[in-house]
């Protein structure tokens, strides 16, 4: 596909707006965490939402930005939370495409349900996100990926970033998809029980990553010890060219989910410092 057609082809799937959309119910800031959210406009951007041709027929849907008027220099894949692609996931992608990127988030719970509209986290794992597997969300970041190929995207140039559930999927990604360059993990889960859904996890498969990542992490996450933090390093130093490329740094003070600007666990200076560091692995490794 030439430039030009890519262009016509994008603006009639996209258009020239943001589609309006808001936090997902579980998780709606309360009014005193609305000044710390970022807002980022769509100026100069094509931002939307497009359906993504994926297995067995399934149109998947997909929240994309990208520059209106220059080609991205690369591909990213945002692996959303167990929230869901809402609005925070929307203005990362925009964050991303201001940087001169095409991200892609893609709905990768939705053949079980919408998790934005449930209220509960007991809830949304109960009903959806237990029951997706990891095979299916491979095979969807890879028919995203191709997405963008077909419309005329570098496919060589392919990266993935997520965050929380997102963060564990792409130390996972990683160790699968040959054409990955490069990936950050956002405080993702290192390891827990196994089961036919997830049969496996980062820690199981550091030692063969297909693309140098780079592990964001808070010291003082609850959820994800530091004790594996310094064995996924260790298993990292071991392995092959790509796990020994790998890096992973940790904010002492910072507690999971520090990235996340609308919720309580939001950390400005670990946020900020975490960003820069995502934008200079990009460009390093894409």
């Amino acid at each position: 596909m030439n430039e030009s057609a890519r262009r016509d082809f994008v603006r009639s799937v996209i258009g020239g707006s943001v589609i309006a959309s808001s936090y997902a119910a579980a998780v709606m800031p309360a009014g005193e965490l609305l000044a710390q959210i970022q807002k980022t406009d769509s100026q100069g951007l094509k931002a939307g939402s497009v359906m993504i041709p994926a297995s067995a027929g399934f149109q998947m849907p997909a929240y994309v930005a990208m520059p209106a008027s220059s080609k991205p220099k690369a591909v990213l894949l945002v692996v959303h939370e167990v929230w869901g692609v809402h609005e925070y996931i929307q203005d990362v992608c925009r964050r991303f495409a201001k940087q001169g990127y095409l991200a892609i988030a893609p709905e990768l719970f939705i053949r079980h349900g919408d998790v934005k509209v449930l209220k509960s986290p007991a809830e949304i794992f109960e009903k959806v996100v237990n029951k997706v597997a990891d095979e299916q969300v491979f095979a969807d970041l890879d028919s995203a990926a191709l997405w963008a190929q077909t419309q005329g995207f570098d496919g060589l140039k392919l990266g993935i970033t997520g965050f929380c559930w997102g963060g564990r999927i792409v130390w996972l990604y990683s160790a699968y998809q040959s054409k990955l360059k490069a990936g950050v993990a956002w405080y993702g889960r290192l390891t827990t029980g196994t089961n036919a859904v997830t049969p496996r996890h980062p820690l199981d498969v550091a030692d063969k990553l297909q693309a140098p990542v780079l592990g964001l992490y808070g010291g003082k996450d609850e959820g994800i010890p530091m004790s594996q933090v310094d064995e996924m390093k260790t298993r990292l130093s071991f392995g092959a060219q790509a796990s020994q490329q790998s890096d992973i740094v940790v904010y002492p003070e910072a507690p999971h989910a520090f990235h996340a600007d609308y919720r309580a666990s939001y950390r400005a200076d670990a946020a900020a410092d975490g960003w820069s560091r995502c934008l200079a692995w990009f460009g390093k490794q894409l």
